[in-house]
């Protein structure tokens, strides 16, 4: 590769670095302000969504699922379970294990803004059509699969 290629190609790989960072920023911003809307924060939401989907998870799990540390859930729990939203059980077979629950309240909350926020995301990626939504999430994965094995 020559040095003006080279020059070329790192140019290039900035620019697809800030691209990229401005779309997510700008579409964390969209989503961040629809769970607002529900009277939830980012984190309380990706807990709650979590539980709803996959049912009752190892509280010391959950960090890894939700991509959050495991000091900041013991605050997120808290939160939700002053809510009335979660609950925690002890785990029958393992008394170190402790499992968040969802509550019919969190339920019943999860089945009225699940489907209204599932709404406010195809409005945000409605500038991709089906085929470009499919291009960009097999992009990502390349990509994000690269990295990790760099």
């Amino acid at each position: 590769m020559s040095l003006q290629s080279k020059e070329d190609e790192q140019n290039l790989s900035l620019k697809l670095f800030i691209v990229l960072s401005r779309a997510y920023q700008s579409v964390a911003k969209r989503v961040e302000e629809d769970i607002k809307s529900y009277g939830l924060n980012t984190t309380e939401f990706a807990v709650l969504e979590l539980l709803y989907h996959k049912g009752d998870q190892p509280i010391q799990k959950i960090g890894d699922k939700v991509l959050l540390a495991s000091s900041s859930i013991t605050y997120v729990v808290d939160k939700l379970e002053k809510k009335n939203l979660i609950e925690r059980k002890p785990c029958p077979k393992d008394r170190r294990v402790t499992y968040a629950v969802i509550t019919e309240e969190g339920q019943r909350l999860m089945d009225e803004i699940f489907p209204k926020h599932k709404e406010a995301i195809q409005k945000i990626f409605a500038g991709l059509d089906t085929e470009e939504k499919t291009q960009v999430i097999q992009y990502l994965k390349k990509l994000g699969m690269y990295v990790t094995e760099m």
